[in-house]
């Protein structure tokens, strides 16, 4: 989706998308209620092989409680998901339930193609009320949370042992804590280790202008940060460059396209990526290595300044063109506080905020998970913003970071003026959105 359309433009994009797939049902079969009574919903998502096993059983679990309805699977995969939503929805066809990403809730909330889930018959007293206003775009509930997850260091401790670098203390370290760290494991590598990826995504900035005390958007939806504080971000990174504590550009430009498997860190030849808590498990897996989450470094050495958040792993919404919502807030309902759906999604789709369901599921976490349950305890004390839901038009504001950062890795731009192209273009992308 083309995130610097405007209004008629984004309707025009959803009529124009060839849908393919799963996710289109069969010719003229419009969920609804049947002749014999029967509610069909239709549920859509994303995920790999056992994802979709997972949710068919749970999507089994409550069609056994709840006789009366069916549950039409529309599984997809990230790359091909949201023009299929887009086509789906323009049909009048969408899915009545619909997993949802933070990058797209105001897209189609602000649009009017999500209910406001606070009009339906959803309990939300047991969920974690922060999670729960991360779902909320203008004044309205878009989603609840599917479970959370923070952005940290994932320190490969295989990679450090073989540096002979000792782990840092990640209460007090600093980014040139972090640089020089970073640094002292590529020149232990002699051109086989690297210290140190490039945290340069949405999130890594969210952090660092947190850590400045700006943000990425306001709660009204505009840019809440000055351009030469955004230059700060591209020049740590440049300075990670210029130390070797990061590879280079070259080298970090092949491994962003990489498998896990087959990337710098998942070979074991990484010692810190930045990378979502509830990626522990499979991180672990594809190293081998034993895998230590650490919080981000901060510019003051307290880690109540380090700028972390919880960031909701994705949504439940629920279409607004559902001919049976009461039923879809039914399943949603199951799917947020039934502790026996809770056992058969675990930690999946993050860590739950009801919790009841996360009590009940504690004892029969897997070792990773329960270590990424008391991580995410462990750092709350000092989590202290939560940052505003990307506004309608933002949804292309991380491959923006991307660009930005390849350019000024190359040497194309200097970090200035990387961050006035960016804050330019992201401007853009808002104004043309509420045309």
């Amino acid at each position: 989706m083309n995130s610097t359309i405007n209004r008629r433009q984004f309707g025009q994009l959803l009529l124009g998308t060839a849908a393919v797939g799963l996710f289109a049902t069969a010719c003229g079969n419009k969920q609804g209620t049947s002749a014999d009574g029967k509610v069909t919903l239709g549920f859509a998502w994303w995920g790999n092989e056992f994802l979709n096993a997972q949710t068919n059983e749970v999507s089994a679990a409550f069609v056994k409680a709840h006789p009366a309805v069916t549950v039409d699977p529309r599984p997809g995969d990230w790359g091909s998901y949201w023009d299929k939503l887009a086509t789906v929805t323009a049909g009048k066809d969408s899915p009545d339930i619909i997993q949802m990403d933070q990058k797209y809730i105001a897209e189609y909330g602000g649009r009017g193609a999500l209910m406001d889930l606070a009009t339906l018959e959803v309990d939300t007293s047991k969920l974690d009320k922060e999670a729960l206003a991360t779902g909320q775009y203008a004044g309205k509930q878009y989603g609840f949370s599917t479970g959370q997850n923070a952005l940290v260091v994932m320190a490969n401790t295989a990679v450090f042992k073989e540096a002979g670098v000792e782990l840092p203390d990640d209460l007090t370290w600093t980014w040139d804590d972090y640089t020089k760290l970073a640094a002292s494991i590529t020149a232990a590598g002699e051109g086989k280790l690297y210290g140190a990826s490039y945290g340069n995504n949405e999130s890594s900035l969210i952090i660092w202008l947190g850590q400045h005390g700006e943000q990425l958007y306001t709660t009204d939806g505009k840019l809440g940060f000055k351009p030469e504080t955004a230059a700060t971000f591209w020049e740590q990174l440049k300075l990670q460059r210029d130390e070797k504590s990061s590879p280079p550009a070259s080298i970090h430009s092949e491994d962003a396209s990489a498998s896990l498997e087959n990337s710098l860190f998942g070979t074991n030849c990484l010692a810190m990526g930045w990378s979502w808590t509830n990626q522990l498990a499979s991180l672990e897996s594809a190293t081998g290595s034993e895998i230590k989450m650490l919080r981000s470094p901060s510019l003051s050495g307290s880690a109540a300044e380090n700028g972390m958040y919880y960031k909701p792993t994705m949504y439940w919404s629920i279409s607004s063109q559902s001919r049976n919502p009461e039923e879809a807030a039914t399943f949603v309902d199951f799917l947020l506080n039934n502790v026996d759906a809770g056992k058969i999604l675990m930690t999946d789709r993050g860590i739950p905020t009801n919790s009841e369901v996360l009590a009940a599921i504690t004892p029969e976490l897997k070792p990773s998970d329960a270590t990424v349950v008391k991580f995410l305890a462990d750092i709350k004390a000092d989590i202290n913003q939560a940052p505003s839901i990307p506004p309608v038009g933002a949804s292309g504001v991380q491959d923006a970071i991307i660009r930005c950062t390849t350019d000024v890795l190359f040497g194309k731009v200097s970090p200035e003026q990387a961050a006035t192209a960016f804050t330019t273009e992201v401007q853009g992308m808002l104004d043309a959105a509420r045309k």
